[in-house]
């Protein structure tokens, strides 16, 4: 993954609550990045990717916000 920044962290995550809840408590970072995918029929291309990330947690809920044609 290139190019990785925080959007938010801590209290400035809408879904802070239900992230404790789903995954447990963590230090919570909503994070965006740019990274090749390669889609089941063998295509890829470049797209911009966001998550929420917590340490000893790991990524969570990966989603292709947009395409980097």
């Amino acid at each position: 993954m290139l190019q990785v920044e925080t959007i938010a962290q801590g209290r400035g995550i809408r879904e802070l609550a239900r992230l404790r809840r789903v995954y447990g408590p963590g230090r919570w970072r909503k994070r965006k990045g740019i990274a090749r995918i390669r889609f089941d029929d063998g295509t890829t291309c470049t797209a911009e990717l966001h998550w929420y990330e917590a340490h000893g947690i790991g990524r969570k809920e990966l989603k292709i916000k947009r395409f980097i044609w």
